[in-house]
């Protein structure tokens, strides 16, 4: 596992009791979550273990969490192996925030603040504009992209060649799902989210980000961190700025940024954070993947294992 990128997972992945293992075992992850608490003003780190589960699944609260419990699985690896250097890192829509604090883009204390007011912005825009998300799974891009013109909604995660996320008003979204299964699809659910996430009814969230980013420190990348909006590298720093406020409204190119570090020559994959969704996601973009998830000490111990014995 030579060239391994590092992935995170994001909003959607969270469960309450993630991370707990790895606080009270390793104390610097531990220290991870003291110091979460003390930045954010609340406790996080007793939402991530205790819940309840109506807490966890807020935006604002969500967001911050799964960063940490990615931060601190990332941690765990780093202090584990020092010498695994990412060939490339990347993240899903709020997950694309730890693929930058672990490249050394952004702070982990900004870090922290970003995904709180982006959870939060978003929140509010979905209670302005009230919305919804289709998973589909079996039909091509270019079917559910006349569906999505038809309905005048729009794709919001390309997760894998297999399965779309469209994004958009109630009503759209009810009349894609039955134009989804009319066309043959494999599967066509709803999704229990709070709004139209990655679409443009989430246009006063990415005003609002845009402004908070202003106030934000970055610096260049210390390895590749793939672009949601571009499927590809960040540039530099002023591009960051401009595409993470895009990432809010724009497509999610999942299929893209991996296959642009599989091109790369790299197959080894770890996921740091709760669950193994992109781990899922990244065996049907390319089967011949090496990937391993870290959210424990357990699942740790197996990446331990197999990078060692590569």
């Amino acid at each position: 596992m030579s060239k391994t990128a590092i992935i995170f997972p994001g909003q959607g992945a969270q469960a309450v009791g993630m991370g707990q293992d790895l606080a009270e075992n390793i104390p610097a992850c531990r220290d991870l979550f003291t110091h979460a608490n003390e930045v954010l003003g609340f406790d996080l780190a007793s939402i991530c273990f205790n819940g309840p589960e109506e807490d966890l699944t807020k935006s604002n609260h969500a967001q911050p969490a799964i960063f940490v419990v990615s931060a601190a699985a990332y941690v765990a690896l780093q202090q584990a192996q020092p010498d695994l250097e990412p060939a490339a890192l990347a993240g899903l829509s709020s997950g694309e925030w730890a693929a930058l604090w672990a490249a050394g883009t952004v702070s982990f204390e900004d870090t922290l603040r970003v995904l709180e007011a982006r959870g939060r912005f978003m929140q509010a825009a979905c209670e302005v504009n009230a919305g919804g998300m289709l998973s589909v799974i079996g039909l091509s891009l270019d079917t559910l992209q006349e569906i999505a013109a038809a309905c005048d909604i729009q794709i919001a995660n390309l997760n894998s060649p297999e399965q779309t996320v469209l994004s958009g008003q109630v009503a759209g979204i009810e009349k894609a799902e039955t134009m989804a299964k009319e066309a043959g699809a494999k599967r066509a659910i709803r999704l229990n989210v709070s709004g139209a996430f990655h679409s443009r009814l989430m246009a006063p969230a990415a005003a609002e980000l845009a402004d908070f980013l202003q106030e934000v420190t970055l610096t260049a990348p210390k390895a590749p961190v793939v672009s949601n909006v571009k499927g590809a590298p960040f540039s530099s720093t002023e591009e960051i700025r401009e595409l993470m406020v895009r990432q809010v409204t724009e497509s999610v190119r999942w299929v893209e940024d991996i296959q642009w570090i599989t091109a790369q020559g790299t197959t080894g994959f770890i996921e740091c954070g709760p669950g193994k969704v992109l781990s899922g996601l990244v065996k049907r973009i390319d089967k011949q993947a090496s990937i391993h998830n870290i959210q424990d000490q357990a699942s740790l111990a197996k990446v331990l294992e197999a990078v060692n014995n590569s």
